[in-house]
């Protein structure tokens, strides 16, 4: 029997009062490699705490988190750091790009920290620069770039270090409405290979483009459809 990649039991997040607030209330959430699916809501249903959960940034009050098998509620916070750098890509909605920082020099930054060896960051930053259209881009820095193109940027950065996860907090945020046509079919490709990715978003239209649409409000989920 194949692992899931990413499996919640009966996770609830409490932060404390007065009063004291569940922002997660006995979550239960199961993704295998290469699944595509959208966790929607309106502001305030969750949606960030879930993110912040999955990608390891936050823990549990309550409930289990196993990531590919393995138990996350023990390991400490360099052993949490070292499993988001080698296999979760992060891309946000404010992109989070350095201003200073050339393109191509912003791709190379996750894998300082994913143990990627330095003969060969170069390479895979162009690949994955080539891979999102912008081979033509890698000396520019990000304020010369269009938001279509700078939020690209951070896809290749998010996928450089080849991880197991993506996750995408309200991706297409800043984007019109062509652009984030153009932005979700690169995200869509990109799970062809075998990536799990998980689109946290607000915007039906967008949540709606995953095969698994999870809903959240007042930090519960529904049956996925």
């Amino acid at each position: 029997m194949s692992t899931a990649l990413v499996e919640l039991r009966d996770v609830t997040r409490s932060f404390p009062g007065p009063p004291e607030v569940q922002a997660l209330k006995g979550i239960n959430l199961t993704v295998n490699d290469g699944d595509y699916l959208s966790i929607v809501g309106p502001s305030g249903s969750g949606k960030s705490t879930m993110l912040n959960i999955l990608g390891l940034l936050d823990r549990p009050s309550v409930g289990e988190y196993r990531f590919d098998g393995h138990l996350t509620g023990g390991l400490d916070e360099d052993t949490r750091a070292a499993v988001r750098a080698q296999r979760i890509g992060f891309v946000f909605q404010a992109f989070h790009l350095m201003p200073r920082r050339s393109v191509l020099e912003n791709v190379m930054m996750p894998m300082l920290y994913s143990g990627t060896p330095r003969t060969e960051r170069e390479d895979r930053a162009r690949d994955a620069l080539n891979r999102v259209g912008l081979s033509h881009r890698v000396d520019f820095l990000p304020g010369t770039l269009s938001g279509g193109e700078r939020q690209r940027v951070a896809v290749a950065r998010a996928v450089v270090t080849r991880p197991s996860l993506i996750l995408a907090d309200e991706p297409t945020g800043n984007l019109d409405g062509t652009t984030t046509t153009d932005v979700m079919e690169l995200f869509e490709e990109l799970v062809t290979d075998g990536l799990a990715l998980i689109i946290i978003t607000h915007d039906l239209a967008v949540a709606q483009r995953a095969p698994t649409c999870v809903h959240i409000a007042d930090g519960r989920v529904s049956t996925p459809e």
